[in-house]
């Protein structure tokens, strides 16, 4: 499974933006997608993750209430999008898949490659 992601780019404190994901396969062999994100010099972090089948959501602490992961079966994409970004926000944000039940917030075994946010002052 090859994933593409979209979306990244430069905004101001406060402002929003949208990433997409494509898998290059139906996502009938999809079990659960995901998105992290790494900041400058730190380590590679859980942010969202959603189950194929049913569109069951989980977050990271740091996002909830401001990011919403959802997915479009028919277009096969799925979006995480961004409100009241802040600049602690900023990172490269990678999409990632799984087949595995049970995978939530590590041990995907597909990723795409990243897609910078930053977030201005």
């Amino acid at each position: 499974v090859q994933l593409q992601a979209s979306g990244g780019g430069l905004v101001q404190a406060a402002g929003s933006l949208r990433l997409s994901c494509a898998p290059s396969r139906r996502a009938f062999s999809i079990y659960r997608m995901g998105w992290f994100r790494q900041a400058p010099g730190k380590a590679r972090e859980f942010v969202a993750t959603i189950k194929w089948s049913d569109g069951t959501t989980y977050y990271a602490d740091a996002v909830k209430g401001r990011f919403t992961l959802s997915r479009d079966n028919a277009k096969n994409m799925v979006y995480l999008q961004m409100n009241n970004l802040k600049p602690e926000d900023t990172a490269v944000f990678y999409c990632a898949a799984t087949r595995v039940p049970g995978v939530i917030r590590s041990g995907y075994e597909y990723w795409g490659q990243g897609t910078e946010v930053t977030v201005s002052s």
